[in-house]
């Protein structure tokens, strides 16, 4: 039997060892500021982690999730506003960290009873039994991600806008519609309340000019389950005005078609999400299901939302119109005014109606998905990865494995020398 050299088991243990830790252990920090930087319309979310030092707090972690807010929405809410007494904007910021990684499909894959995710919040011992987690449903029939606290009745909740930056393995960061506010032990008499019960009818007769859509949304019964369906993800609605009506060129076969289509066409103006007018100016993926989507199938009966002309533009396939006036704006619900009729072309696609067959666009052009400005930068889809997404992650990964690789190769090459 051969003598083996003694001297090789040391030296073995050593390159394995080495291997180990080089593959296997994080080679820096994670920097936040430094990866928000390309991203201008988070610059404001990603100021409040540097200012509050919760970006320090995340330098030495690493399998993360972030939930980042738009300046857009900042800008128009108060962060500080309402907050519970007990929680701090700190805290506020440490919730929207979760302490767990996850991809777009792992974000797919959360049943629709939802999955408690711990968040940074959760582990300053401040949080209130499991109140400093944050439950993530997912729609299968919207591909809507939705986010909220885990008591009775969430004093907030989200939508996922996009995904902006992954990391395999190590970071994910989301773009949210709002600010998501933890529960307090100061909330209990929140918890135990009501839904806000808003009374649509009234609100839309007050913004005045909205009476034939009161009439057919009540005589269809979509205004009563409307009404039933304030909480959860929120509802946001298109209200075309009386005039709007009153410029369809071809009403009779409107108001002729079967009470389901009809119903399908009122509900093709309601968007299962709380959207403020600022999430709609700042919105990331342009195309949105719709409450007609959920009835009819995904991938149907979807609104496209864009900016053009500095104003929020709704395009049917059919009919673009123009948000005229916010009627109501309080979480969770959304009304706004519009200038056109939105017909969907999976019912008049053949033969348009209210325009001649011509897309009746309020002189406003189609908007140039390609020409968005870096805040409303995104996919024609529901919350894929955006523009340039794959090549990013490739870059992130690549320049890790080859950093790995060098080391790796100086190694041995030790090894060999010893």
């Amino acid at each position: 039997m051969a003598n083996k050299n003694p001297s090789t088991i040391p030296h073995f243990t050593l390159l394995t060892t080495l291997l180990h830790f080089l593959l296997l252990t994080p080679i820096s920090s994670l920097n936040i500021t430094t990866l928000l930087s390309p991203y201008p319309n988070l610059s404001d979310f990603s100021s409040l982690l540097s200012a509050t030092a919760v970006a320090a707090d995340l330098d030495s972690r690493s399998s993360l999730t972030l939930l980042a807010v738009p300046n857009s929405i900042l800008r128009s809410t108060d962060p500080t506003h309402h907050l519970p007494s007990s929680t701090s904007l700190p805290d506020v910021l440490r919730y929207h960290v979760l302490l767990q990684y996850l991809s777009w499909p792992d974000l797919t894959q959360i049943p629709p009873t939802g999955k408690l995710i711990t968040t940074l919040f959760q582990t300053t011992g401040r949080a209130v039994n499991d109140f400093g987690s944050v439950n993530i449903t997912h729609e299968p029939a919207t591909d809507a991600v939705t986010l909220s606290s885990p008591s009775a009745y969430s004093p907030s909740n989200s939508t996922v806008l996009s995904l902006v930056k992954s990391i395999p393995y190590t970071l994910t960061i989301l773009s949210i519609n709002s600010l998501l506010i933890p529960s307090g032990p100061d909330l209990t008499a929140s918890q135990t309340r009501p839904l806000l019960g808003l009374n649509i009818t009234k609100a839309l007769i007050d913004g005045h000019n909205f009476n034939v859509a009161v009439s057919m949304l009540t005589a269809s019964g979509v205004l009563s389950e409307l009404e039933q369906d304030e909480g959860g993800a929120g509802i946001t609605l298109f209200i075309p005005t009386d005039d709007a009506f009153s410029d369809l060129t071809i009403p009779a076969n409107f108001q002729s078609l079967p009470a389901d289509k009809k119903t399908v066409v009122l509900k093709f103006h309601v968007l299962h999400s709380y959207y403020p007018l600022g999430s709609l100016e700042s919105i990331v993926n342009p195309v949105q299901p719709t409450l007609a989507t959920e009835d009819m199938g995904a991938g149907s009966f979807t609104l496209n939302i864009s900016r053009v002309n500095g104003s929020v533009a709704i395009n049917s396939g059919i009919v673009q119109a123009g948000v005229t006036q916010t009627v109501f704006d309080e979480n969770p619900v959304a009304i706004f005014g519009i200038s056109k009729v939105l017909l969907p072309k999976e019912i008049f696609g053949k033969n348009p109606i209210g325009n001649g067959g011509e897309i009746d666009d309020g002189g406003a052009p189609p908007p140039d998905m390609g020409a968005l400005s870096p805040e409303s930068n995104g996919p024609s889809g529901d919350l894929p990865s955006p523009t340039g997404f794959h090549e990013e992650i490739r870059s992130d990964a690549g320049n890790c494995v080859v950093w790995r690789l060098f080391l790796v190769s100086c190694c041995i090459g030790l090894y060999l020398l010893v």
